[in-house]
């Protein structure tokens, strides 16, 4: 399956570990994203950079068969807020065409609860069943 993973930027490191675990299963990961080179200058981008990395992600998110979206508990005070776009993106896509869309974590909002997301407690319990 292709399989895009969503989460807040600053677990990159930690998700791209997850990648080579679906990777090692068989799966392939969408994620441009999780290479680092969204993000690999000190300043902040310009609106050309910024542009072209979210049609990545959109387009990344249209291949997948799969979203994995890794959620946030409420001590979380430092995210952008790109991983709810694409888990929005991939709600939407979902009702004109098969997509699986799961999140690992708590429900972060009303959008969490709906009946075609499935919701793991950790990637772990995610990962048996894959």
């Amino acid at each position: 399956m292709d399989i895009y993973l969503a989460g807040r930027y600053g677990r990159r490191e930690e998700l791209a570990g997850y990648a080579k675990q679906l990777e090692a299963k068989g799966h392939h990961v969408t994620s441009r994203w999780l290479a680092g080179e969204h993000e690999a200058k000190d300043e902040k981008p310009t609106m050309m950079e910024a542009q072209g990395w979210a049609e990545h992600d959109l387009d990344d998110i249209e291949y997948a068969d799969w979203l994995v979206a890794f959620t946030e508990g409420p001590e979380c005070t430092h995210a952008r807020g790109g991983r709810h776009v694409e888990l929005g993106y991939a709600i939407a896509l979902s009702r004109y065409c098969f997509m699986r869309i799961v999140i690992i974590g708590p429900r972060e909002n009303v959008f969490c609860n709906l009946e075609e997301v499935e919701q793991f407690d950790s990637f772990e319990d995610f990962i048996e069943g894959v």
